[in-house]
């Protein structure tokens, strides 16, 4: 990709974003009760509890998941599977205006753990959107970022 800015990018509504990210939650708690069903069977067959052994190391793995799997499909073409679906791109967002240049590692980091925070605020980072110009969430503003919608981008 070129780092050229995208002339008539549409952004996309919290709506759109949010039904994008019920997708990947659907793909996301499939891979992660498998992760669970094997930490309860190294459990001796009881439900992991705060507590016991075993549990600080199932939430790191939970949260490595999670972020590998954003993290991959961001930096890897900008659409994780949900976002394909609802036809949501993730771009730089340089200078104020959507860059077709992809993220990097740290760019996607930095955009999944203040994700992370956004919603620990009761979702307040992603309301912030229906009050930004660009729609643009916290995680959107802390990495840079920009989801375009690309229905209505003319190729």
């Amino acid at each position: 990709m070129n780092d050229e800015t995208i002339p008539e990018a549409r952004y996309v509504g919290l709506f759109r974003r949010l039904f994008a990210i019920f997708y990947d939650c659907f793909l996301l708690i499939a891979i992660l009760f498998i992760v669970s069903g094997i930490a309860t069977a190294l459990n001796g067959g009881k439900a992991v509890e705060p507590g016991d052994a075993i549990y600080p190391i199932l939430v790191i793995l939970i949260l490595l998941l999670c972020y590998l799997y954003f993290s991959w499909f961001w930096i890897n073409g900008g659409q994780s599977l949900g976002m394909k679906t609802w036809r949501i791109q993730l771009k730089s967002n340089d200078h104020g205006r959507a860059s077709d240049s992809s993220i990097d590692h740290k760019t996607a980091a930095i955009r999944f753990f203040t994700a992370l925070i956004s919603w620990g605020f009761f979702g307040l980072g992603f309301l912030w959107a229906l009050f930004d110009k660009q729609n643009r969430c916290w995680h959107d503003i802390s990495s840079k970022t920009v989801l375009i919608d690309l229905r209505a981008r003319r190729d």
